[in-house]
């Protein structure tokens, strides 16, 4: 694994760089925005149809994919900040954090890097589904899972946005300034970034 010179914009502005030294590595680590979607869409549906099929009832199935896509925004503020920001003394440790997540506060207009690459949100969705169906059983993981996923989904999209879009509703503005601040302040704050909810929880609503 290596970061070389960077690729540039025009003369001056950095773009992104390489991380890895063999060609198939550093490709797959690199990801078009819309394959996340592309991919995990037909999954949900896959499984929210199951779950029909396996007698979860409307009412039920809903409740539980709400219940899901609120579980998603703690796992996104708690990623966000304890894993993804960890750092650690040893040379191993700062070259996982710079995959993980530093390279993007290096170069944040990467678009290629923006949206999780399917070889770390495969093995992410593994995980949660197996610790979901341990707590909640086989007969409802499934609308539970799919909520979770939605909202994993949605943070993909916003973050996208976020970085590459003219976000001009009012609420588009406010979650960029959001996130802005979280990158460009050097506060350790507003680890949410498709939600605000666990920065008000948690009390990370610093002002820079």
């Amino acid at each position: 694994m290596v970061a070389t010179a960077p690729d540039r914009i025009g003369s001056s502005k950095p773009a992104t760089c390489r991380m890895f030294e063999t060609p198939l590595i550093e490709r797959f680590s690199r990801i078009h925005p819309a394959t996340p979607f592309l991919f995990w869409l037909p999954v949900y549906g896959y499984l929210a149809f199951r779950a029909y099929e396996n007698g979860v009832g409307l009412v039920s199935g809903l409740s539980l994919g709400f219940l899901g896509l609120f579980v998603w925004t703690l796992a996104e503020y708690v990623l966000h900040r304890w894993v993804f920001h960890y750092v650690g003394p040893r040379l191993w440790q700062r070259r996982v954090h710079f995959v993980l997540h530093g390279v993007h506060h290096d170069f944040p207009q990467d678009a290629d890097r923006l949206v999780f690459p399917l070889g770390a949100s495969i093995p992410f969705g593994l995980v949660f589904y197996v610790l979901f169906r341990a707590i909640v059983g086989p007969a409802l993981v499934d609308p539970l899972f799919v909520g979770f996923g939605l909202g994993y989904l949605a943070y993909d999209g916003t973050h996208y946005a976020i970085h590459h879009f003219r976000m001009s509703s009012r609420w588009g503005k406010w979650i960029k300034r959001h996130h802005m601040i979280h990158h460009h302040t050097g506060a350790h704050a507003r680890w949410g970034v498709s939600s605000p909810l666990w920065d008000y929880v948690f009390g990370t609503m610093k002002s820079p």
